[in-house]
Formats: structure tokens, C-alpha cells, sequence
């Protein structure tokens, strides 16, 4: 299998798992200032291609998960946050916005193990996962407006989708950082584990996922995320489809005689 050039990002294969690892934690994983933008966009796009790859996991090296944005290049207007209105725009929508339109875009699903702090962007790079699990060491915080900016790269239509639009208001609005128990509480992350267990758990849910048939997973992957913009007949219509699909397809079959030899 051939994997995709990576500069700031380690990415490696076992069975039907990828797993994509951030690899700066000189500068705390952020995502600007350095080439994990690109490398997260070109392993989003290069797990679709790749029928035998069943789900991705997002971790990180080092201390923390990710800081977000790099903080000295915003108080030197440097980098991505150099010039004015028109040119920070534009460098958002050319840079750290590319991120949630791939992440969005990925067919497998996709387990973010959070190792560390997650902080801004690296907040939102997490939730733009299916199912977070988080060690003991992680926090969570949307730090933005302490800042005195918004959440740019679109965490605000993130997190209100994964915890409701009152906490993620709280949050984003108070800035404030809440540790990995609290987050399992509002429901932002599925489990928490010590940190020597973070990968082994996260690992073992991958594998339960990689286990399944991975057509149909991908296809419920998708109804899972249509589900939450389209009428229920829509819907319904899409899901008759997509069975249709699934009825036809070998891995089905292969499945039923599994279990009748159970039987």
C-alpha cells in the first residue's frame, strides 16, 4: 500500500486501521506555522481512495494533542495572521479552513485519541472526529475569544452538534478549559483511560469497527451524518437506496453464511 508523502505527521497501517499521527510537539502540534494542515488534507483524502482501510485514528506525539493555532506567530502577525482583513481572510479559507471540509468529508470513521491538551483548533481538530477518547491528561478548550478572535477554522458548528447549542455557547463563550472527566460528562468524549491505556483502548474500538463489513460501514457512516440535515421521507428514500446496495453486495452474503454456520 502506498501512503502519502507527510512532513509534520507520522502515518502507518495495520490490518484495516490507519492511524495519523501528529508529529510536532516542539510547537505543541499546532496546526499553523507548520505542515500538518497539508498533511492531515492529503491522508483525509487518501483514506477515501483506499477500500482496505476501514477507519482512521487521530493522535498526537508529545504533551499535547494539538495548541491550535501558534500563538507567537498571531502576536508577531506573522505567518497566517500577517496583513490585513482581507488577507487573514483569505488565508483562512486557503489554510486552517481546508481542515474541516476534508475532515467532514472523510467515508470511514474516524476515533481522535487525545493525549494531551486540546486547545482552539486543536479542539475543534478533535471534535471533527466521529468518537474521541481521552486520557486522564487531556483538557478541552474552545480559548478563542480569550484571545479576543473566533473560532475560524469552524468549531462552532462543530461542537454545538456534538453537546448541544447551551453548553457549546457556555464554553465558547467563557473560554473556558474543562478536563477530561468534565468532557465525558457533557458527552464531548465517549471514554477516559490513563494514559498508558489511551492507545490500547482506542485501538480496540478501531478494531471492533474494522471487524465490520466495510462497505456497509462506510455507507452508515454516511446515513449517520445525512441524518442530521435531511427530512426523515428524505432520509428514508436514501436509506431504502443504500440497503438496496447492501443487499447486492458479496460482504452481505458472506455475513449471513457466518452466522447461520453459528446457528
Amino acid at each position: 500500500m502506498t501512503l502519502p508523502p507527510l512532513e509534520d505527521a507520522l502515518l502507518a497501517v495495520d490490518g484495516r486501521v490507519a492511524t495519523l499521527t501528529l508529529n510536532r510537539d516542539d510547537v505543541r502540534n499546532a496546526l499553523t506555522g507548520t505542515r500538518l494542515i497539508d498533511d492531515i488534507v492529503a491522508v483525509a483524502e487518501w483514506v477515501n481512495r483506499r477500500e482496505e482501510v476501514s477507519v482512521l485514528v487521530l493522535a498526537a506525539n508529545g504533551a499535547a494533542f494539538s495548541a491550535g493555532g501558534n500563538v507567537k506567530d498571531m502576536a508577531a502577525r506573522g505567518g497566517d495572521f500577517a496583513g490585513g482583513v482581507a488577507e487573514v481572510a483569505e488565508r483562512y479559507r486557503r489554510g486552517i479552513q481546508r481542515i474541516p471540509l476534508a475532515m467532514q468529508n472523510i467515508e470511514v470513521p474516524v476515533i481522535a485519541a487525545v493525549n494531551g491538551p486540546a486547545i482552539g483548533a486543536g479542539c475543534d481538530l478533535a471534535n471533527m472526529a466521529d468518537v474521541r477518547i481521552a486520557s486522564h491528561r487531556a483538557k478541552f478548550g474552545e480559548t478563542f475569544l480569550n484571545l479576543g478572535i473566533i473560532p475560524g477554522d469552524g468549531g462552532a458548528w462543530f461542537m454545538q452538534r456534538l453537546i448541544g447549542y447551551q453548553r457549546a455557547f457556555e464554553l465558547t463563550l467563557s473560554g473556558r478549559i474543562i478536563d477530561a472527566e468534565e468532557a465525558k460528562t457533557i458527552g464531548l468524549v465517549l471514554d477516559v483511560v490513563e494514559p498508558g491505556q489511551l492507545m490500547a483502548r482506542t485501538m480496540e474500538l478501531a478494531g471492533r469497527i474494522a471487524a465490520q463489513p466495510p462497505k456497509a460501514t462506510r455507507l452508515t457512516k454516511r446515513l449517520m451524518k445525512m441524518a442530521q440535515r435531511m427530512e426523515l421521507k428524505d432520509f428514508l428514500d436514501l436509506c431504502a437506496g443504500f440497503q438496496g446496495m447492501c443487499h447486492n453486495e458479496p460482504e452481505h452474503l458472506e455475513a449471513l453464511d457466518r452466522m447461520l454456520a453459528r446457528n
